[in-house]
């Protein structure tokens, strides 16, 4: 009898296997794909304009130098409000890319009349550039989510305001709602922004139940690499992702279950999606990131980067500690839309539920709250049903902003 499906045992291989090729033996070599410039190699040419949209390339600096790619998609000449979309850990704007067109996010939104922008942040295939910094230096990823918060997410939302001359609307998948949370809660963005919407919301992982991430955070994987000079964290080993696009086109295999171990059962991938995931994705991320990430899941606090030395704490922040974003300074007349599925490994319901809890005096008519029993972390980005489950009623919320 054919095998079914994938077990744990093979996932944990896949994500050992795609370190050890990626960044283990030549810590300093970047990947070959590189960002240029021209109109035929990026996500317009490859992935929208294909599907008979206009899309433009847009170039983003940030104030500390790197350089971020970011399309733009819209129908025709309407000039709606704009919508920034924002991927999460290990993917980039193809995240909103990877369903069929009708029922892709971006497509979706344009095709509704929104202005939609794709960001793609530093260090993925479209973002590796820097105003001074080589991408194989270990000063270029010298950064963590802390960095998506004070100077990405300003530069690209700056970039959409000051160019439309409209405020946005933002989508964040997983990190992606992370950086957004973090950054209202410092006051940041929101005279430049209509409303939120928060797919697997992440304010706090310290319930997180996937076990790959929490095995990775507990036995200090991350720190180890970074002392051993691996400072781009690579998920995508060539050979490795052979091996894999190999073993799911035999029709035995049922490849969704690559993502259980790490996102939680999801409920609604075609197993057809695999493939056109692992054609782009997972992206590269700092390993300082996953170090960062790493204390969360194992302080379940949400804090700036620790550098584990008073010093260099009192150095960066003025204080021994690193001081805590404070989810309690959300505006509570902030629109915001929020989407959690229970099977979700990363942003676990008791997480998202000690988010609600802080949100419980936010005004009622400006919190949407939708909770999905079946839903994992990958549906909300590759779930076939996603368009009809959450994509429509969260455009109909954009729709009252």
């Amino acid at each position: 009898m054919a095998n079914t499906s994938l077990s744990p045992i093979l996932v944990i291989l896949f994500w050992g296997l795609t370190l050890a090729t990626g960044r283990r033996l030549s810590p300093l070599t970047t990947t070959t794909a590189t960002f240029s410039s021209s109109p035929t190699d990026g996500i317009c040419s490859s992935m929208v304009k294909t599907q008979a949209y206009t899309c433009e390339e847009h170039l983003v600096t940030t104030q500390d130098g790197y350089i971020l790619n970011m399309p733009r998609i819209k129908v025709g000449e309407l000039r709606g409000p704009p919508v920034l979309l924002q991927h999460g850990l290990f993917m980039d704007g193809i995240t909103w890319l990877l369903l069929p067109s009708k029922q892709s996010l971006a497509f979706l939104l344009a095709d509704n009349g929104f202005d939609v922008w794709v960001a793609n942040t530093r260090g993925t295939k479209y973002s590796r550039q820097h105003i001074t910094l080589p991408t194989n230096s270990s000063d270029y990823w010298n950064w963590s989510w802390d960095e998506l918060v004070a100077y990405d997410l300003p530069a690209t939302f700056k970039y959409v305001h000051d160019l439309t001359g409209q405020k946005l609307h933002y989508v964040g998948h997983s990190q992606g709602t992370l950086i957004a949370l973090a950054a209202f809660s410092q006051d940041q963005l929101l005279n430049m922004l209509r409303s939120a919407a928060l797919l697997s919301p992440i304010a706090y992982v310290g319930q997180m139940t996937s076990p790959l991430a929490k095995n990775a955070a507990e036995n200090f994987i991350a720190e180890s690499l970074y002392n051993f000079g691996v400072f781009e964290f690579n998920m995508r080993g060539v050979s490795v992702i052979k091996f894999l696009k190999d073993l799911c086109n035999n029709t035995g295999i049922d490849c969704t279950n690559l993502l259980t171990s790490f996102t939680g059962p999801n409920c609604c991938l075609n197993p057809s999606i695999v493939n056109v995931f692992l054609d782009h994705e997972p992206q590269s991320t700092a390993t300082k990131n996953m170090i960062h990430l790493s204390q969360m899941i194992r302080e379940g606090t949400t804090s700036m980067f620790d550098y584990q030395n008073q010093d260099e704490n009192i150095k960066h922040y003025g204080q021994p500690t690193p001081p805590a974003y404070d989810m309690t300074r959300i505006p509570n007349e902030l629109p915001l839309f929020l989407s959690y599925g229970g099977a979700d490994a990363l942003s676990d319901v008791k997480d998202v539920q000690r988010l609600l809890e802080i949100l419980k005096d936010h005004h009622p008519d400006k919190l949407v709250v939708q909770y999905r029993n079946d839903y994992a972390h990958a549906d909300y980005v590759m779930g076939e049903n996603a368009y009809r489950d959450v994509y429509e009623p969260l455009i109909s919320f954009f729709r009252l902003q």
